[in-house]
């Protein structure tokens, strides 16, 4: 059965936000650098408006956030079969339905999550060396969004099973038999995070997208964060304003 059929209209709404949908490429061929870059995105399509006339634009420089009382992130994620893209801007892994985080009584469904080089978070103008992106929608349809910072010197069963079975053909999605995956294993022990409002980092840039970005970072090998560098060197969006965004930080 297809990630698409199992998770419904939500599918369609990522797909596009990471162009790995046809129709959101035709028109507009987005990339990280030079002609399509960052800079153009906003005129490339009327549907990447966002991108150039949003004011609650990710990602952001995290400075200056206020302590607060913030309910932990509760995570409730369970294997899955592994389903990849390389769809052309990363590396995508589809999420089986069934694994789901609670943040305030709120809960929010994991998608798919995929990887940025370098970061595009940054902390007190810091970058690190990767980061992972964990989409996931809730009841109403808005997305929610775990960063997951990543550092070299470490190393990571997960990360060195995704990257064997990156598949040889860009846009093709690859359902790899008999190989489970726990995205858990990608996840700080120490799960205290920032959270502010903000927007999908690819085009069409929508808005309405809540971050929680864990404050620990996690540890990969040198050649894993290489591999990936060696497919994606830059692929991840310029900062951009806080615009008067409030930053909160768990205690």
């Amino acid at each position: 059965m297809s990630f698409c059929r199992d998770v419904g209209s939500i599918c369609a709404m990522v797909a596009l936000a990471l162009a790995s949908a046809a129709n959101a490429a035709e028109s507009a061929h987005w990339a990280y650098k030079g002609h399509g870059g960052p800079a153009e995105w906003g005129t490339m399509d009327t549907a990447f408006a966002s991108c150039q006339l949003g004011k609650l634009q990710s990602p952001i420089d995290i400075r200056g956030a206020k302590p607060a009382k913030l309910p932990p992130i509760k995570f409730n994620y369970q294997p899955s079969p592994l389903s990849i893209i390389d769809n052309g801007h990363t590396i995508q892994v589809n999420y089986a339905p069934g694994s789901f985080i609670v943040v305030g009584g709120v809960r929010w469904e994991l998608v798919q999550f995929h990887f940025h080089h370098p970061s595009e978070e940054k902390i007190d103008g810091k970058a690190h060396e990767m980061v992972a992106h964990l989409v996931h929608k809730n009841s109403e349809g808005k997305l929610g969004v775990v960063a997951v910072l990543i550092d070299k010197g470490g190393a990571s069963e997960l990360v060195q099973t995704l990257w064997k079975n990156i598949p040889h053909e860009k846009g093709k999605e690859v359902a790899v038999a008999s190989t489970s995956i726990d995205v858990t294993k990608l996840l700080p022990e120490n799960r205290d995070y920032y959270t502010f409002q903000g927007s999908l980092t690819t085009p069409p840039c929508s808005e309405g997208v809540t971050w929680f970005v864990l404050k620990a970072p996690v540890k990969i090998a040198d050649n894993e964060v290489a591999a990936f560098a060696k497919i994606y060197p830059l692929n991840a969006r310029p900062v951009q304003p806080l615009n008067g965004r409030a930053i909160q930080s768990t205690q």
